[in-house]
């Protein structure tokens, strides 16, 4: 039996009598990991064999077995979550430009699909400007020393291309010119989430020292893609985009593919992948893919045909097993498992890979749209009223302390469930805005079958670890009671 310790970091292998013994002082039901008890039922309380003092003191000391109360623990898992957050705060910030919200396809799950179909937010679709863009690269020290970034940091900074469509072909001269500020202000490192229907355009500015990688969607083979990256006028865009993803890696760029699926489209995956392997990218270093759920982000998606997180784990596991290629693929737990199976094989510290929150919205991401309005969640911009700031003539950084504060202030000790919860520092609390839509409350738990999926990434990657699959550590060992 694996023991893996919510805010210790602790991960023991140890027997089933001990596993036994640690579930009955918890007072907790043991559940198999998948289905019900059949064959084999878990141990009456009477027939639990107390371990060895020495296990004993060994399951105290990783912190299996406490004497803290109920609220004591609670209240010691608070404090360190507080210092966790402050230490993820007190980095280089991250820094999303959106050139525009004006976007050349018209797929039907988009977000912000109000933008460009709705005549009240015309206003929204123009360009940054030059001068902008100055107002924000004046504006950087400012924020970064609130992040406790010391003036002259060598640090690089990070910045992503957002939209919209931030790669347009008209909006070349302001990337370009955006690069050149991060380039005078110290070391840059520069990505894209693009459509790239129009990548040509940016032949010269792609490659490692540029544009080093681009995030572009698939949504499938080309006549199922064809039906949901779509332009106004219902043509699709899949061959113009594979086009550009061969210019883009033949430059030097690294691209990921995502596919965006639901219950119509995932079991095509596999034709997916077949034409990565015709193309050429299969096996490109610079490539990679990975499938990540659609969510009903507006009125156009259809609730009955979405996958959750957890469902899709078990499909691609399944596609897996079927199809060799579709190990190109990766899924919403495949980093999870990768982390723990760095902890068997290289005993790596786990505590550095806790997450406080979910994601940079609430601890040091910043996204600065076309009229210096400032935000923390790219799903919540275009409206003034939910900026946590705005960009001054001067570069002077305005403020809006309620929103920041609601932003930032959201961790895994916000709400009451995940305060409580074992796997609270793997999962960070979920996305806040499926939080909002499930709960009416930022500030509360999008749970997305986590606890399912964190059991079965630790088992599947104990398994590969034991098999000795593609090892890549030294030992054979973790910690055995």
């Amino acid at each position: 039996m694996l023991l893996v310790h919510g805010y210790s970091g602790a991960y023991d292998k140890v027997t089933r009598r001990v596993a036994d013994y640690l579930r009955s002082r918890s007072g907790a039901v043991p559940k198999p990991l998948f289905g019900e008890w059949k064959e084999e039922q878990p141990p009456a309380e009477a027939q639990v064999v107390k371990p060895s003092e020495q296990v004993i003191e060994v399951l105290k000391r990783r912190g299996y077995l406490t004497q803290m109360t109920h609220a004591e623990e609670e209240a010691f898992f608070s404090k360190v979550a507080g210092k966790l957050h402050q230490m993820s705060v007190n980095t280089m910030p991250s820094y999303i430009f959106m050139p525009t919200y004006q976007c050349n396809l018209r797929c039907p799950y988009c977000f912000q699909d109000h933008m460009r179909t709705n005549p009240a937010f015309r206003h929204l679709l123009r360009i940054m400007q030059p001068e902008m863009v100055d107002r924000i690269f004046a504006a950087l020290p400012r924020i970064e020393a609130g992040h406790g970034i010391q003036p002259g940091s060598q640090q690089a900074r990070n910045i992503t291309f957002f939209g919209g469509e931030p790669l347009l072909s008209e909006s070349r001269p302001l990337i370009e010119y955006v690069m050149r500020k991060a380039r005078e202000l110290g070391r840059a490192n520069f990505s894209a989430i693009s459509n790239a229907t129009e990548l040509d355009a940016y032949t010269d500015l792609l490659g490692p020292e540029h544009i080093s990688h681009i995030q572009i969607t698939l949504d499938g083979p080309q006549r199922e893609h064809d039906q949901r990256r779509i332009y106004p006028d219902g043509s699709g865009s899949f061959e113009r985009i594979a086009r550009n993803i061969t210019l883009a890696l033949e430059r030097g760029t690294k691209i990921g593919v995502r596919v965006n699926v639901d219950k119509n489209n995932v079991h095509q995956l596999p034709e997916l992948a077949e034409e990565f392997h015709r193309r050429g990218w299969e096996g490109h270093p610079g490539f990679s893919a990975y499938a990540a759920p659609i969510n009903a982000s507006n009125g156009k998606t259809d609730e009955n045909s979405i996958l959750g997180s957890w469902l899709l784990t078990k499909t691609l596991g399944e596609m897996r097993d079927q199809n060799p290629r579709m190990n190109r693929f990766g899924g919403p737990d495949d980093g999870l498992r990768e982390k723990v199976r760095r902890i068997f094989e290289r005993h790596e510290n786990p505590l550095p890979s806790f997450r406080t929150e979910f994601c940079g919205a609430h601890n040091r991401m910043y996204i600065f749209d076309a009229f210096g309005d400032m935000y923390a969640c790219w799903e919540r911009t275009g409206d003034p009223k939910i900026r946590i700031g705005n960009i001054q003539e001067d570069g002077n950084v305005l403020t809006s302390k309620t929103q920041t504060d609601l932003w930032r202030t959201r961790t895994v000790t916000s709400n009451p469930v995940c305060r409580q919860c074992r796997f609270a520092f793997y999962c960070g609390g979920g996305c806040a805005i499926l939080a909002e839509a499930q709960n009416g409350e930022l500030h509360s738990n999008h749970c997305d079958g986590f606890s399912k999926r964190f059991r079965a990434s630790a088992a599947e990657a104990y398994a590969a670890h034991a098999s000795g699959a593609e090892s890549v550590g030294n030992s054979d060992r973790v910690c055995d009671l």
